[in-house]
């Protein structure tokens, strides 16, 4: 089952490229708390998420947290090493590039994409949400392949 607006984040881990390697961190330190926006994508360096996912995020970062978010989150099903090399090709590094490596977290969203067919195994949904305290206050998440209405000019539509 999808999550939805309403709904309190479920718990778990994730990882992300620290000073010394790979870290780990929990879902509830992460969303508990604190105002946070997250954004998913299919896969760091696939043509749409670099190209206009994450650049527009990067490109309104400022404006985000001048409203009061904590944290941006871009979350994806890779390993922490991709999304660190992501974030800094990108100019990511208002950012945290976060990493579900096994697609737990986001199966446990009930957000996965399963592009098993395609070669790319299980990957997560594109969509955006707004988190403030561990509850889901806007979730928005694109129809296919479409990229409308998680951009960060949306999440700024709504916060």
């Amino acid at each position: 089952m999808t999550v939805k607006i309403g709904d309190t984040i479920p718990s778990g881990n994730l990882a992300f490229m620290g000073d010394e390697g790979p870290e780990s961190i929990t879902t509830d330190d992460l969303f508990n708390g604190k105002k946070v926006v997250l954004f998913a994508v299919p896969g760091a360096f696939t043509p749409t998420c670099t190209q206009a996912h994450l650049p527009s995020f990067v490109a309104n970062a400022d404006k985000i947290t001048a409203k009061g978010v904590d944290r941006i989150v871009c979350l994806s099903v890779n390993d922490p090493f991709v999304m660190g090399a992501w974030g800094k090709n990108q100019n990511a590094e208002h950012l945290l590039m976060a990493a579900d490596g096994s697609a737990t977290w986001t199966k446990a969203l009930g957000l996965e994409l399963d592009l098993i067919e395609r070669g790319l195994g299980i990957r997560s949904q594109r969509y955006s949400m707004i988190v403030d305290d561990g509850k889901i206050t806007q979730l928005n998440v694109e129809d296919g392949p479409a990229f409308e209405v998680s951009s960060a000019e949306t999440i700024l539509e709504q916060l």
